[in-house]
C-alpha cells in the first residue's frame, strides 16, 4: 500500500505546484492502486448490488485485479453499460441513477484517487461538495463565520447539472491539465458507455451517471470553471471599499445628544433623540464605495451573498446564467434560483435557512449583521411525518419483529443524525417536537411488540445521560450484558438541543475518505494469500455478506461452518478458496483445516 500512497503523494505535488499531469495511464498498473480502491469501496451500500452483469464485490481477487491491468496493458478495456433505476426526489419527481459493474467501480475509484491527488490543490477554497475533508457543516460555518452584513442572497440552482454535462467542455478542461491521450481515451469512453434501461440499451451524449464513482469529481472539475469566474471576475468587480463611510445622521445625533447632557437637559428633551438614535446605524448602509460579494458551492447548489443594490444583485445573477449558458452550456432553474433579502426575507441552502440579524432593541444591536443559520419549518414537518399518521405519532410495525436494541438503535440513530446535522441552528430547540413525537413513537412501537403499556415500558427503560455541557438529560436505554465484555447500549436521546455554531461535525463523505486505508486489514487478510476455512492456497477469493443477519439460519438447523467462523469473528467477509467459494453459494460443506472451538 506504501507503494500507492507514494504514487499519489507525487501526483498531489504536481497538482500543487501545478504542473501538467503527464504519463498517468500507467499509472493504473500499479496493483497496490487497486487494492487501496477495493479496500475504500468494498463497506459501500451497492458493493453487493448488481449492474448489468451477475459480477460484485463478492469473489474479488487479486486475479480479478491483474485481469484489469492486462487489459488496460493491452488498451483492450471496456466499459459496461451502467444499470439505470430511478429514485424518488422529495418534490415528487424521480432521479436517474446508475448503477456500474463491480470491475467498473473498481477502475473508477483508482482513476478518481489519481484525479482527486492532482486537482484537490487546485480547487477553489469555496467548493465544499464531495471533496474530502469538507462538507455541508463546512460551507456552513464559512457563511456562519465570514459573510457578515450581507445583504441579499442569490440562491443558485443549475438545472440537471449531472445529466447535461458537454463532454466536450469536460474532456478540453482536462486536457488542459492533463497530457495523456490514453487515459483521456478511457474517460471518454466511460462517459459514452451508455446505459441499460428495462434491458434496452441508449448512449449517452452528455451528462456523467449520478452513481458512478467518479462522476462527483467530474462534475467538481466542470464546475470549476463557475468558481473560476466567480472568484477572477465577478468577485474583483463587485468588492471595492475598505471600510463604509459612517452615517453622518447618526454622527449628529450623537454628538447633539452628547452637548444636551453635558448641559442636563431633562429627559423628556433627550428621549425622543435617544429612540430615534437608536433606529439609526453607525455606518451608512448605502454608501456606493463600498461593495462586497461572497460565493459558496457545494455540487450543484451555491450561494451568493451580496452588500450592494438589487439592480447590480439582478446583474449579477444574469451574468452567472449567461456564463453557465455559453460557456458550460448549462442552465439555471428558473424556479430555484432566487434572489433573497438577507434582513427581511429567508435563503434556503443545504437544508438551513440563511438570513441576517437585524434589531433596533439595544441590547441586542451588538449582533445586527450577523449570520443565523436556523431549521427551516417545513423540514421540522416532513420529518415529524415520517412518524406521525393523521396529526399522531403511530407505531412501526415493521419494527415490531425486531429485538428492543435495535428498535432503539435505529431510532436513536435516526434522531441523532437529525440533531447533528442542524447543530448550528439557531433554533434547534424547535426539535423538541420531533424528540416528543419519535418518543411516542417508539413506545408505542415497544408497546405493540411486548403488548403492554407505555407507562410499563417507561419504567424498564428509562435512564439518564450526560449532555456536552455535563448536565443530566433524560433518555431511553437498552443495555446488552456481555460475559467478559463491557456491554451493549442503545440509546436514544439523551443530547442537549443548545445550538452549537463552532462545533466540528464530520459530514459522510468525510469518514469516507480518510487516509489510514492502507492499513486495512481485509487487504492484508487478501494478499496473505491463503484460505481461512481449509489453508489452501488455491485461487483465494473474498466472501462477501450484506449483513451479519444473513448468517442466522431459520429453524433448529445447524449454522454452517463458515457461518460460524463469520459470525465468531463479527465480519462480512471470509477470504476462501475458490473451492470453498463454490461450496458456500452451492449450500454445500466446506472443508476444514481444524475443527471449530
Amino acid at each position: 500500500m506504501r507503494n500507492a500512497d507514494t504514487t499519489l503523494a507525487i501526483i498531489q505535488e504536481r497538482g500543487k505546484r501545478g504542473l501538467h499531469l503527464e504519463d498517468v495511464y500507467r499509472r493504473l498498473y500499479n496493483q497496490d492502486l487497486y487494492l487501496r480502491a477495493y479496500g475504500r469501496i468494498y463497506k459501500n451500500a451497492g458493493a453487493m448490488t448488481k449492474g448489468t452483469t451477475s459480477e460484485t464485490v463478492d469473489a474479488m481477487s487479486l486475479e480479478k485485479i491483474e485481469t484489469i491491468i492486462n487489459l488496460l496493458k493491452q488498451e483492450r478495456y471496456r466499459w459496461n453499460p451502467v444499470r439505470r433505476t430511478y429514485i424518488p426526489k422529495k418534490d415528487g419527481k424521480q432521479r436517474p441513477l446508475g448503477i456500474p459493474s463491480w470491475s467498473d467501480k473498481l477502475l473508477q475509484e483508482a482513476m478518481r484517487s489519481i484525479l482527486e491527488a492532482y486537482y484537490e490543490p487546485q480547487f477553489s477554497p469555496h467548493s465544499h461538495g464531495f471533496r474530502p475533508e469538507r462538507g455541508c457543516h463546512t460551507a456552513l460555518r464559512e457563511i456562519y463565520g465570514s459573510w457578515m452584513g450581507t445583504k441579499w442572497f442569490i440562491e443558485g440552482d443549475i438545472k440537471g447539472c449531472f445529466d447535461n454535462i458537454d463532454h466536450t467542455i469536460l474532456l478540453s478542461t482536462l486536457r488542459e491539465k492533463i497530457h495523456d491521450n490514453r487515459f483521456l481515451n478511457l474517460i471518454e469512453n466511460l462517459l459514452k458507455a451508455g446505459y441499460l434501461e428495462q434491458w434496452d440499451y441508449r448512449p449517452t451524449h452528455s451528462g456523467t451517471p449520478q452513481g458512478g464513482i467518479i462522476s462527483p469529481l467530474l462534475a467538481n472539475i466542470y464546475l470549476d470553471r463557475l468558481d473560476k469566474f466567480v472568484e477572477q471576475t465577478l468577485a474583483p468587480e463587485y468588492t471595492k471599499g475598505e471600510y463604509r463611510r459612517n452615517n453622518k445622521k447618526y454622527a449628529s445625533l450623537a454628538q447633539r445628544i452628547r452637548w444636551l447632557r453635558k448641559k442636563e437637559a431633562s429627559r423628556e428633551t433627550l428621549e425622543p433623540l435617544l429612540k430615534e438614535w437608536k433606529c439609526l446605524k453607525s455606518k451608512d448602509q448605502f454608501d456606493p464605495n463600498y461593495r462586497r460579494l461572497r460565493y459558496i458551492r457545494y455540487a450543484d447548489d451555491f450561494l451568493i451573498g451580496f452588500d450592494g443594490p438589487i439592480v447590480e444583485a439582478e446583474a449579477i445573477k444574469e451574468r452567472l446564467g449567461n456564463y453557465l449558458r455559453d460557456n458550460l452550456k448549462l442552465e439555471l432553474s428558473q424556479n430555484k434560483t432566487l434572489i433573497t433579502h438577507a434582513r427581511n426575507e429567508k435563503a434556503r441552502f443545504l437544508g438551513y435557512h440563511v438570513s441576517v440579524f437585524d434589531s433596533t432593541e439595544t441590547r441586542r444591536r451588538g449582533v445586527n449583521g450577523h449570520i443565523v443559520l436556523s431549521v427551516p419549518p417545513q423540514v421540522l414537518e416532513e420529518k415529524i411525518s415520517r412518524y406521525t399518521e393523521n396529526g399522531e405519532p403511530v407505531s412501526r410495525y415493521e419494527l415490531t419483529h425486531s429485538d428492543d436494541f435495535s428498535i432503539v438503535t435505529q431510532y436513536g440513530a435516526e434522531y441523532r443524525g437529525i440533531v447533528q446535522y442542524y447543530a448550528y441552528a439557531r433554533n434547534r430547540f424547535w426539535l423538541n417536537r420531533l424528540h416528543w413525537v419519535m418518543w411516542r413513537s417508539l413506545f408505542k412501537t415497544l408497546g405493540s411488540k411486548h403488548k403492554t403499556t407505555t407507562r410499563k415500558l417507561i419504567k424498564r427503560f428509562r435512564a439518564s445521560a450526560i449532555s456536552k455541557t455535563w448536565k443530566l438529560i433524560k433518555c431511553v436505554q437498552v443495555v446488552v450484558e456481555r460475559e467478559g465484555k463491557e456491554p451493549l447500549v442503545a440509546r436514544f436521546g439523551g443530547i442537549s438541543l443548545t445550538p452549537e455554531p463552532f462545533v466540528d461535525v464530520k459530514d459522510d463523505y468525510t469518514n469516507q475518505d480518510r487516509l489510514y486505508i492502507g492499513h486495512n486489514e481485509i487487504i492484508k487478510r487478501l494478499l496473505a494469500d491463503e484460505c481461512e476455512l481449509c489453508g489452501s492456497k488455491e485461487e483465494v477469493q473474498v466472501h462477501h455478506i450484506r449483513k451479519l443477519a444473513d448468517l442466522k439460519v431459520k429453524g433448529r438447523a445447524e449454522k454452517p461452518y463458515y457461518a460460524k467462523i463469520m459470525a465468531a469473528r463479527k465480519r462480512k467477509t471470509l477470504v476462501v478458496c475458490c473451492v470453498c467459494h463454490d461450496a458456500i453459494h452451492a449450500g454445500r460443506p466446506t472443508r476444514k483445516a481444524t475443527q471449530p472451538e
